[in-house]
């Protein structure tokens, strides 16, 4: 039960197939086991063992595969990091998980040397000036299903980061799940234009891949047009990306003449953050692909899914339970609500981590008789099979005159306004209320309108309590790397 033997495995299978080209190179499945296998002898030989935790901070290349795969063959612990992460945040990640191992380079480590060289026990390894050993080869896989493979730290909008303990037996359940879900095969070709340090991009997208014995063409960096023209050019069946990717793939769809044939793409998958109905609806009118949203996080991998069948894909919807995953829709008492009516979703399965890393009370906190409370708030639907919708976080819920209101709800009314791009509601504190419903607004370019037709606009549609009290503009939302708004800074900023 370690992954990197169960990828090994699969290698066998397809050796002389390429697994990976990035940006123009291709590794065979041979190829890429015999470096995996390299890299892990390259680990022993500096005294890594069982248990370790390995930081890895690298620019998206080739290697963040090899040594992310000969991390988990050996046993130890793979702490994948951002490499915008600040000295201030590199320094809490390693000193938080006592890393043995800091594998970096040479440019990375100068912004970060005088914040880390206190870190006695630390070994620092700058990867362009690694030489795995060639001659020997790796075999002993020393771990079991629950031993821990990865610890990825939260986004930590609020308060300390939180690092989840992901294990091996996680990582495989998830993935033979999403292989299920979303009909992989090895004829498959994958476009993989994410960021390899986070979860979408490592383990869904790359580990999705080479599960299937499928093969995955990488790009750097995401650019729109070359996207559109390799997905014809190389006969890509899947890609996956985050909203913002979607939003530039469809603004730059009217530069391209022709238009590009798809007639081979099976599918196109969304995550990360939540796809807005005005980007679902304008993509499918586009390339005549519904996209395909799913649910997942960080501590559980994927939950749900729509389904493949296109006509089973739905606007705001995050689809059902994938195999092995159970979810409940509890209120604050935890008892489950009425179908249809909103709460927090529990999660429960395979797929769930381990806990937060030398955090026991957060994880504690984290579960209830073996259910994981994702601090998501949603609803199933009764009149189609107790599909899954998202309405917000638990902690974004704004409660006013003692009314909830879910900003989701709020955003698709402001954003079905023609001069609004995006928006973001978030609740302030209000003498009178309790806490009052602000809206951050970015317009679409050439756009200009007052706070009060939006706030009329709203009120056409909702309930007076849910409306807009105030709106401020701001030229774009923050975001973290995957997309994600960051609304605390848009409070900040207001307050």
């Amino acid at each position: 039960m370690n992954l990197a033997r169960l990828i090994s495995e699969i290698a066998a299978k397809y050796t002389d197939k390429p697994a990976i080209i990035f940006e123009g190179t291709t590794w065979t499945y041979r190829d890429f086991d015999r470096q995996v296998q390299h890299y892990a002898v390259a680990l022993t030989h500096l005294g890594i063992k069982k248990g370790d935790r390995v930081a890895v901070q690298l620019p998206k290349c080739i290697e963040v595969l090899f040594w992310h795969f000969a991390i988990l063959s050996i046993g130890a612990i793979a702490l994948p990091l951002n490499p915008d992460y600040r000295p201030e945040e590199i320094v809490y990640f390693l000193t938080d998980s006592s890393s043995s191992l800091f594998i970096t380079t040479r440019h990375l480590y100068s912004k970060v040397q005088s914040a880390v060289q206190h870190l006695s026990d630390l070994q620092i390894l700058f990867n362009e000036e690694t030489t795995a050993p060639q001659a020997e080869e790796f075999t002993e896989y020393a771990t079991g299903g629950d031993d821990i493979a990865m610890i990825c730290y939260t986004s930590g909008t609020t308060g300390r980061s939180k690092g989840a303990a992901i294990s091996h037996r996680n990582l495989i359940a998830n993935t033979q799940a999403l292989h299920q879900a979303w009909a992989w095969s090895d004829r498959d070709i994958l476009l993989h234009v994410l960021p390899l340090f986070h979860v979408h991009g490592l383990n869904v997208a790359t580990l999705g891949c080479l599960h299937a014995g499928a093969t995955m063409i990488m790009f750097e960096k995401f650019e729109p047009r070359r996207v559109w023209e390799t997905l014809v050019s190389k006969h890509c069946t899947i890609f996956m990306g985050v909203p913002t990717i979607y939003q530039r793939l469809i603004n730059e769809w009217a530069n391209l003449e022709p238009k590009p044939d798809l007639a081979q793409m099976r599918v196109f998958i969304s995550g990360s953050a939540p796809l807005s109905d005005q980007q679902f609806y304008q993509f499918e009118k586009l390339t005549g692909f519904r996209i395909l949203e799913r649910y997942g996080m960080t501590e559980t991998g994927m939950n749900a899914s729509n389904l493949i069948t296109p006509e089973h894909r739905q606007a705001k919807s995050v689809g059902f339970p994938l195999s092995g995953v159970e979810i409940r829709i509890v209120n604050a008492d935890g008892h489950d609500v009425d179908v249809s009516q909103v709460g927090e979703v529990w999660i429960r399965g395979a797929n769930v981590f381990q806990g937060y890393w030398q955090m026991p009370e957060k994880t504690a906190e984290a579960f209830v008789d073996g259910w994981f409370r994702t601090g998501d708030l949603g609803f199933q639907d009764a009149n189609d099979n107790n599909r899954l919708y998202l309405v917000g976080r638990a902690k974004e819920l704004i409660i006013t005159g003692g009314f909830n209101v879910y900003p989701k709800e709020v955003e698709n009314v402001l954003e079905s306004h023609e001069s609004v791009k995006e928006s973001a509601i978030i609740g302030l504190p209000d003498q009178d209320f309790g806490e009052k419903v602000v809206a951050a607004i970015a317009l679409k370019d050439g756009m200009n309108i007052s706070p009060e037709i939006l706030i009329e606009h709203c009120k056409g549609r909702l309930a007076s309590y849910k409306c807009p009290k105030q709106i401020f503009f701001v030229t774009e939302l923050p975001r973290n790397a995957m997309g994600k708004i960051q609304k605390n800074i848009l409070a900040q900023q207001v307050l």
